[in-house]
């Protein structure tokens, strides 16, 4: 069980208190650690070696959607020292294929990934 105080974004006017937490927060941390996993069994079926001093980091944006309510728009930025761009793009396009948190945000909300 995880038991986090929640408060209401800043930028949506809500008061942002410190010390706590809101649901874009919690999104982005799931995300982003499944991400990992999804990065990393890719990797290792496709015998590159991820160094564990790679990270994912996961931003989640929310706005008005032009549909009307709420939306979500997520960037995450992917880094691996010391495996060139050119292969860990390719690692991370796969493993945004199987991630479930990409299948799930498939086709339903913008998702950015960069390598860096």
């Amino acid at each position: 069980v995880l038991n986090v105080g929640l408060t209401f974004p800043k930028a949506l006017g809500g008061p942002g208190l410190p010390g706590k937490t809101n649901p874009e927060q919690l999104f982005a941390a799931g995300y982003a650690a499944c991400f990992q996993g999804a990065l990393g069994l890719v990797a290792q079926g496709s015998k590159v070696k991820i160094p564990e001093s790679s990270t994912v980091t996961a931003a989640v944006h929310i706005g008005k959607h032009p549909e009307g309510a709420f939306g979500l728009g997520v960037e995450m930025r992917i880094d691996a020292p010391g495996v060139d761009k050119a292969t860990l793009q390719k690692l991370v396009d796969q493993a945004h294929e199987i991630c479930p948190y990409s299948r799930a945000t498939r086709n339903n909300i913008e998702v950015k990934l960069v390598v860096v």
